[in-house]
């Protein structure tokens, strides 16, 4: 993204991390601190893509809309750079149409005003007055293409932008190279939310290998260790350096030996986009197993 100076403090507002990063050594003109691209567009001083992004990367899948308590500290208002803004306090009907920018390694593994670790290969988003956490569909007026990401930081506050996308969702709508782009940001409800689980439940829990259906769930395993104090120091590491696998990792018994695994996953491919993704934090390759 194309970030702006700011000495600021955020009355009743959890620290973004947009802004947090940003030192005193910025200077207001962002035009002259871009960095070119090697292939085209630019990005903010020492932002921009990972060394090491996950391969097949437009295979991350969108945010799942979920109905989540809304943070009442992220509903009160702020201000920043001279503005004040009313954050939404429900989750009410919202279609904006205006220019989204993307952050990166910058800001990758710094805290977000709702108090989640941000992490680029995410598909989340920041915004300054939507609810957090919220969901909302992101669609790029030039190509028509369209995603759903989670509302779960505070920015832009720059005038002239709508939205802060993930690396992953500007990579996802084609926003990389130019930097910026102009889209249309509209809210999803919590009737569209709920339509969107019932239609989840109701789809068959099979994963397909070939030609032919395994009932089976899909789980990665990331090591097997002899004893359980082994397993849960090996389960911290993994949570402390890989937040966003949540609650999806745990322990399990099998065959005298504590396996650590993280899933299920509804079928081969997302296990093998989140694989492809924990080789590149970690180094390590996990094991796609059926349980």
């Amino acid at each position: 993204m194309i970030a702006p100076v700011v000495f600021l403090s955020i009355s009743g507002c959890a620290s973004t991390s947009q802004y947090n990063a940003l030192d005193k050594t910025d200077t207001a003109d962002s035009s002259s601190q871009k960095i070119s691209l090697q292939k085209g567009g630019g990005y903010y001083l020492d932002d921009g893509p990972g060394d090491n992004p996950p391969n097949d990367i437009h295979l991350i899948p969108d945010a799942v809309p979920k109905l989540e308590p809304l943070r009442e500290s992220n509903m009160r208002p702020y201000q920043v750079m001279g503005q004040s803004f009313e954050p939404m306090t429900s989750l009410e009907p919202y279609k904006e149409r205006g220019m989204a920018s993307w952050y990166g390694r910058r800001y990758h593994g710094n805290q977000t005003a709702s108090g989640e670790v941000y992490d680029m290969y995410e598909m989340s988003a920041a915004h300054p007055t939507l609810p957090l956490p919220s969901y909302a569909r992101v669609t790029n007026v030039q190509n028509g293409k369209s995603v759903t990401v989670r509302i779960n930081d505070r920015g832009p506050f720059l005038s002239d932008r709508l939205i802060d996308l993930s690396y992953t969702a500007a990579y996802k709508l084609d926003l990389i190279a130019d930097g910026s782009g102009e889209v249309i940001v509209e809210t999803i409800l919590p009737d569209q939310i709920q339509k969107i689980a019932s239609s989840r439940a109701q789809e068959p829990s099979t994963v397909i290998a070939g030609n032919q259906k395994n009932a089976n769930e899909t789980y990665l395993q990331l090591g097997a260790f002899g004893t359980v104090n082994n397993a849960r120091n090996y389960l911290s590491h993994i949570q402390e350096r890989l937040p966003w696998l949540g609650k999806t990792i745990n322990i399990s018994k099998k065959n005298g030996l504590f396996k650590v695994h993280a899933g299920p996953y509804a079928n081969q491919l997302l296990a093998r986009q989140a694989a492809n993704t924990i080789t590149q934090r970690l180094s390590i390759r996990p094991v796609i197993i059926f349980d």
